[in-house]
């Protein structure tokens, strides 16, 4: 895979998912809309679908709100030399979740934990005080919390990064701007805000599935990215596919591509960055296999 002229040999991949509906179902899927992923993804199916990308590792993210699930996707990040780390789930609204949280911290692959706040009903979910208590926890354990929120949420979660400073935040899918109505004025505002913030960093990941998931090319997705860039800096951004959710719009190889052309500017360090070091640094990440 070429940006400006060089060969990356070097990418982490700060977001995939991994699913067996067998075990873990996934109701979100809707099978008319969404059938080019309604099967199941392991991770012989990861190992291909990166084999000729240039990843040496990955970071795999829950899907489902399922300690089941959790303890799972860290038995596969065990027995993996690809998947370097898991972003779990606990009950963040449980008055045990800084227990669960240190306790699924100690096994060694636990990089973060994520809860679905995009699905919350309640606009006040992050000012909860059991939610802030179980998100300082995480701190406390050594890990992040990954932010998976809608363009509207984000003034929230940046009260919450704000308010809590020792917590290390990872911004998914740059809060999800609103790409198909191509209306990004609060979201550019919005997120420059949060950029403000030393303890966020953020993914570029997710943008095709917020735009035509048929008809976006490069133009479509080029103002998010841009402006990320602006605001956070290649040192507070990472490269993610969210494969395979991202099937819907885009290959694997394709997002690795057009987000190569978009980073064609970036001097070399500057993509290095995007492409592992953010990654490695903020999720803590052990060396990539010899």
């Amino acid at each position: 895979m070429t940006t400006g002229g060089d060969v990356q040999t070097d990418i982490v991949d700060a977001h995939h998912h991994l699913w067996d509906r067998s075990r873990h179902p996934q109701p979100w899927i809707d099978p008319q809309s969404m059938g080019a992923i309604d099967a199941d993804f392991g991770p012989a199916d990861l190992a291909a679908a990166t084999r000729a990308a240039g990843v040496t590792q990955t970071v795999v993210v829950q899907a489902i709100h399922s300690a089941a699930e959790t303890a799972d996707l860290l038995d596969t990040a065990a027995n993996s030399d690809l998947i370097a780390g898991v972003v779990g789930w606990v009950d963040v609204t449980a008055d045990d979740a800084p227990q669960a949280i240190q306790k699924l911290a100690t096994g060694g692959n636990l990089v973060g934990i994520r809860h679905v706040v995009q699905n919350e009903p309640d606009p006040a979910f992050l000012d909860r005080t059991a939610v802030r208590r179980a998100v300082a926890a995480t701190a406390d354990a050594g890990i992040v919390f990954d932010l998976v929120i809608r363009h509207h949420q984000i003034p929230a979660a940046t009260r919450l990064a704000a308010d809590l400073p020792q917590v290390s935040f990872v911004l998914d899918h740059l809060g999800k701007p609103p790409l198909v109505d191509r209306d990004l004025g609060d979201w550019v505002s919005d997120l420059r805000a949060m950029a403000r913030l030393p303890n966020v960093t953020a993914k570029l990941s997710g943008l095709a599935t917020e735009a035509d998931w048929q008809s976006w090319t490069r133009r479509d997705v080029e103002p998010a990215v841009m402006h990320a860039l602006d605001v956070f800096g290649p040192e507070r951004l990472m490269f993610g596919s969210d494969w395979p959710v991202s099937l819907l719009a885009t290959g694997y190889q394709r997002w690795i591509d057009v987000l190569a052309e978009l980073l064609s500017e970036c001097s070399e360090s500057e993509r290095r960055a995007i492409w592992h070091q953010t990654a490695r640094r903020t999720y803590r990440l052990p060396p990539p296999p010899a």
